[in-house]
């Protein structure tokens, strides 16, 4: 059985991981009968939203301790990870995770990532594993890698801009497409990239899980 490690980085689309992506991403590894382990930063998050209003609250809460929500108690300190014990690394979206787990909604093009994240990713990489990334995340794959394809839906989108200019080559994508780098085993597709449904992030999970296979 492969057995994958999905990363996490909160709980909310605005603040955290996007919950849909996430939820439809493990329906579609439980189906490929794939065992999973999500994991997350022991970590404050870098704020949080009111997901009715938008505007920011005056508290802090715990990257893990909020991912563990969507996973009913089932997560792991990012600490714990080891790309020997896992077939592939996946990382669904949200808007949460590009200030949470790399901070490109907050320093765009000069943005940092955790350094556990990128030894995460930069180890799966070294071991040619297959790393997924679902919405914004590739972004942090352009990153902490360079020079790979992926795709954040729209050639317009600002995202597929900056990502030039760290080295990557953006492919347009439209929902329920994957773009599979296959010289690097990198593997995205949109999401809420792009205007989607419930139905279209589920097939993009879907999608993506079979390429990856």
């Amino acid at each position: 059985m492969k057995n994958f490690a999905v990363l996490l980085g909160g709980c909310g689309t605005k603040d955290g991981s996007e919950i849909n992506e996430t939820v439809c991403l493990l329906l579609a590894l439980d189906q490929h009968g794939i065992k999973y382990q999500c994991f997350a930063p022991d970590l404050d998050q870098f704020e949080v939203i009111n997901h009715i209003t938008g505007e920011p609250m005056n508290e802090k809460r715990n990257m893990m301790v909020e991912a563990a929500r969507i996973v009913r108690g089932e997560i792991l300190p990012l600490s714990q990870f080891s790309a020997e014990r896992f077939d592939a690394l996946v990382i669904p979206g949200g808007a949460g995770i590009a200030k949470n787990l790399f901070t490109y909604f907050v320093n765009g093009i000069n943005m940092q990532v955790l350094p556990g994240v990128k030894e995460s990713i930069t180890a799966m990489h070294q071991q040619q594993k297959p790393i997924g990334a679902m919405c914004i995340a590739p972004v942090v794959l352009a990153k902490v890698l360079g020079n790979i394809h992926i795709t954040l839906g729209s050639d317009n989108c600002q995202p597929a801009h900056d990502i030039k200019v760290m080295g990557a080559k953006h492919i347009a994508a439209s929902n329920g497409d994957v773009v599979s780098d296959l010289e690097n085993k990198i593997f995205t597709t949109p999401c809420f990239m792009l205007n989607a449904t419930l139905k279209d992030i589920y097939e993009d999970a879907w999608n993506l899980v079979e390429a990856m296979i």
